[in-house]
């Protein structure tokens, strides 16, 4: 008999069949397969994108914000979406073999089609009506990826299939490799291995363990699920460790590997807020690229290399947030921030703005920083050295004694501080009667700070401020006398790098925060160049420091022991607090590093009534000390 009447009488056996549900069943599927065979046809003829725009088709690239290593990222700009394109020279081979192992293991000998993981997905997808299922191949990952939406049909499918096929007949498997780990999204706004990376484990995708490798290649199957913040670590686990076994099955790692691997307790980097790091500092610095490379730089593709310094970071953040959250409830003090400078360079190592930057019940995002507030007593070291610098000296003798200073009112009339009078009183109410400049300064007496502005001249001391870095100074008439307890308003971050001029023996470098810019090509756009400038004299920033780190000076206003006393250190420092307690300060430095703090309320309202010495400076102190012991002694 042949083919053709066997089929033909098979077709009619079929169509006569008596029981009527299995002849409905075989004409239900013929028109199936029919069905599909026109609809592969209309998809593989209808327009689809054309690959040829492939290698030019733009993928968003992030300028990405990193510590002064360049191995932290503080935040990467392009909130939208997160990549850093890399070759595949710079993926650790221990990932790709993680990858493929879980992925796609038979990805350099297919086409660019898995037919056993199609069949696969095809039978759950009928079964659960989802089309949600997987059985992808890394080149259709690709092809998902980069040229097709996300939306789930058949018609997408198949062009999904189509375009793998020609996908594979245009480029090299590695290529191929290439663009999977610089486009699969790793959760969130986080695309691509490199920058995926760097956020969970701190460190490129070329320095991975095999158990971060592991981690790693587990989570694009459902990132969001998989993320290792979220609710569902266990499962995370649980996939890592399938992914190490389908790698000893492929005998891609040893079986010492895998045993060790599978123990190795993987640490994630700590999550923020919207994945940024020092969020006070970086929006300081995106401000700044900004304003010189336009309202588009998030998706320039920069490289920004700053001056921070992550551990310092992590120290000065955790400090503040304990002292201010303490100072909250023993001063109403509220918030607290802290700035700290390399002198010898003016680099930047650390920002605090606030106490928690996402924290909307203290305005927490407002950075304290860059705020202008009246500094109280910590600008008193500049009204001294415009003394020294008109001739006086450390030695020189001023009188702690009730003093009617306006001209406008009774010579005698000592008590009366009201416009336009001006007889300014001490803490503590009580009059020392003759002191040195040295001991006057030490034990911050106010009195004796308004002779010396006398003395200085009014106008000699703003100079000398402005010279250290101070912008925010105005014109002599707008202080009088009570310029000398702080009655013009500064920055935390221009009141600190004044004080660094003090530590660097009278030269000034300007607070900076940026080492180096490179395009996307890797191209230095910008690199940074010290600019160091005689600001103050030499011999008057070293009485200063001489002043304000002589420890016997300030008994008996504070003990031998302070938080102003560091053994084995000269550390000069002093502390400001406003009439009213709204702003208490501590500001101090040794030769290697400048700290200032500050703490009070943003919204001005006044503290309890106590000195700096004890709201402030312990924050002060524990930081500096932190500092300190990552320094040599000079």
């Amino acid at each position: 008999m042949s083919r053709a009447k066997a089929k033909k009488r098979s077709l009619k056996t079929i169509l006569e069949s008596p029981n009527p549900f299995l002849r409905t069943l075989y004409i239900l599927a013929g028109c199936v397969f029919v069905a599909a065979g026109i609809g592969v046809l209309v998809v593989a003829l209808r327009p689809i994108p054309d690959l040829n725009n492939f290698d030019s088709r733009k993928v968003a690239q992030s300028t990405k914000i990193y510590d002064r290593e360049g191995k932290t990222v503080l935040y990467d700009l392009n909130h939208d979406v997160r990549r850093n394109i890399v070759p595949l020279s710079q993926i650790s081979l221990t990932l790709q073999k993680a990858t493929l192992a879980i992925e796609d293991s038979s990805f350099y000998s297919h086409g660019g089609i898995s037919f056993r993981g199609i069949a696969r997905a095809i039978v759950t997808d009928i079964t659960t009506r989802s089309f949600a299922q997987g059985g992808s191949t890394i080149t259709q990952q690709v092809v998902k990826n980069t040229i097709l939406t996300g939306q789930k049909s058949i018609t997408r499918k198949v062009q999904e299939l189509i375009l793998a096929l020609k996908l594979e007949q245009k480029y090299s498997k590695d290529q191929i490799l290439e663009f999977y780990f610089n486009v699969t999204p790793y959760g969130g706004t986080l695309y691509g291995a490199e920058v995926a990376s760097r956020s969970f484990f701190g460190k490129s995708a070329n320095d991975l363990s095999i158990a971060e490798a592991a981690y790693l290649a587990a989570i694009p199957q459902l990132p969001t699920y998989y993320s290792p913040y979220g609710n569902n670590r266990a499962a995370l686990d649980e996939r890592k460790n399938l992914v190490l076994s389908r790698m000893r099955a492929l005998n891609y790692i040893s079986e010492a590997e895998y045993v060790a691997a599978k123990a190795e307790k993987v640490v994630f980097s700590r999550q923020q807020s919207n994945s940024i790091l020092a969020p006070h500092f970086v929006f300081y610095i995106e401000q700044q690229l900004e304003t010189k490379y336009g309202s588009d730089v998030a998706t320039q593709g920069l490289t920004v290399i700053t001056t921070l310094d992550a551990d310092l970071q992590r120290d000065a953040e955790t400090i503040v947030n304990k002292y201010a959250l303490a100072n909250a409830t023993k001063f109403n003090a509220s918030n607290a921030a802290l700035v700290a400078i390399d002198p010898k360079t003016g680099q930047i190592l650390s920002m605090v703005g606030s106490r928690d930057y996402f924290d909307p019940k203290i305005d927490g995002n407002f950075n304290i920083a860059l705020a202008e507030r009246q500094p109280g007593s910590s600008f008193k070291p500049f009204v001294y050295a415009a003394a020294l610098k008109r001739g006086y000296t450390p030695q020189s003798v001023v009188f702690d004694l009730p003093t009617q200073f306006s001209t406008a009112c009774s010579p005698t009339d000592t008590g009366n501080g009201t416009y336009p009078c001006y007889a300014p009183s001490n803490y503590d109410n009580k009059f020392r009667g003759p002191m040195t400049f040295t001991t006057a300064l030490a034990q911050s007496i106010n009195i004796p700070a308004v002779e010396a502005l006398y003395l200085a001249g009014m106008d000699n001391v703003l100079d000398l401020a402005k010279s250290a870095g101070i912008t925010t100074l105005g014109e002599a008439k707008q202080y009088g006398l009570s310029l000398a307890l702080g009655a013009a308003e500064v920055k935390l971050l221009e009141l600190t790098g004044a004080y660094a001029t003090l530590a660097n023996d009278g030269v000034r470098n300007p607070p900076v925060g940026i080492l180096e810019i490179r395009d996307r090509k890797g191209s230095v756009l910008e690199k940074f160049v010290a600019a160091p400038e005689q600001a103050i004299d030499t011999g008057v920033s070293r009485n200063i420091s001489a002043m304000l780190s002589d420890n016997q000076a300030r008994q008996p206003e504070y003990p031998p022991v302070n938080p102003f006393y560091f053994p084995g250190f000269d550390v000069a420092a002093k502390t400001g607090t406003t009439n009213e307690s709204r702003d208490a300060w501590t500001v101090g430095y040794t030769p290697g590093i400048t700290v200032g703090v500050w703490a009070g309320n943003n919204d001005n309202s006044p503290m309890v009534k106590e000195i700096a010495g004890y709201i402030v400076a312990p924050m002060w102190h524990e930081f500096m000390q932190a500092a300190l012991d990552k320094q040599p002694k000079e």
